[in-house]
């Protein structure tokens, strides 16, 4: 294959990805402050409302708006993912345990690094490839990157609370090779969401890899279970 003239990563169960689940961490914070509540339920009830919220995505904001903007979007998914479990009249102040919640996810305790990242990127970095991240996260993104010792890998990032597009529409891909001034049929995404990442990357012109990393009957080159397939 064509060695690319950049390479694109998502972030979030690309690079790093969250110990144990959310389900855990949203009940082991709650446990904190007294309240009981089962991991399972609040991974089922996280997912549903995160899949019902509205994309992570602000067009026409001044810079300025976009952190209280994120804390608002996060906020209004926890409360609902704390109520779907049937435990928000629990809670004697949410807003103050929201504050720590949403903090703790910009320290290094709910994060883990996968273990094939450092070589792939240092691989790729030695290779002189421009490496970059397109992301639906928001902006605590720099203080996690910062926290694994990933930062100076990426010459760009692409996130869409900023950039105002959410994948998988094909504009963030766009406004991401913008930046490298580089063709789509130029440049590689790296992903582990299909909808989102593959299908994203591909309506966009890039050549997409799909990352499963659970998946051992894999038959596609376009579908990897470590990125070090990539390097080999």
């Amino acid at each position: 294959m064509k060695q690319p003239k950049v390479i694109f990563f998502d972030a979030v169960g690309t690079l790093f990805g969250v110990k144990g689940s959310v389900g855990e961490v949203y009940s082991y914070l709650a446990s904190q402050v007294g309240i009981k509540c089962d991991p399972q339920t609040l991974e089922t009830s996280f997912f549903k409302q995160f899949k019902k919220a509205e994309p992570l995505a602000f067009p026409g904001v001044e810079i300025m708006a976009i952190p209280d903007l994120e804390y608002e979007w996060w906020y209004r998914v926890a409360y609902d993912t704390y109520k779907e479990a049937e435990v928000i009249d629990q809670f004697k102040d949410f807003a103050g345990f929201f504050r720590q919640l949403y903090n703790y996810f910009a320290t290094p305790h709910p994060w883990f690094l996968y273990k094939d990242v450092f070589p792939a990127l240092q691989h790729w970095q030695k290779q002189g490839i421009p490496l970059g991240i397109i992301s639906n996260f928001d902006s605590r993104i720099y203080e996690v990157l910062d926290i694994f010792g990933l930062t100076n890998f990426f010459q760009t990032i692409t996130i869409s609370s900023t950039t105002g597009i959410a994948k998988p529409d094909p504009n963030i891909f766009i406004e991401a090779l913008k930046k490298h001034q580089c063709k789509p049929e130029e440049a590689w995404h790296i992903g582990d969401s299909k909808k989102e990442d593959y299908e994203g990357a591909k309506s966009a012109g890039l050549n997409p890899f799909l990352l499963e990393r659970n998946n051992d009957q894999i038959q596609s080159k376009f579908i990897v279970n470590s990125m070090e397939r990539l390097i080999n």
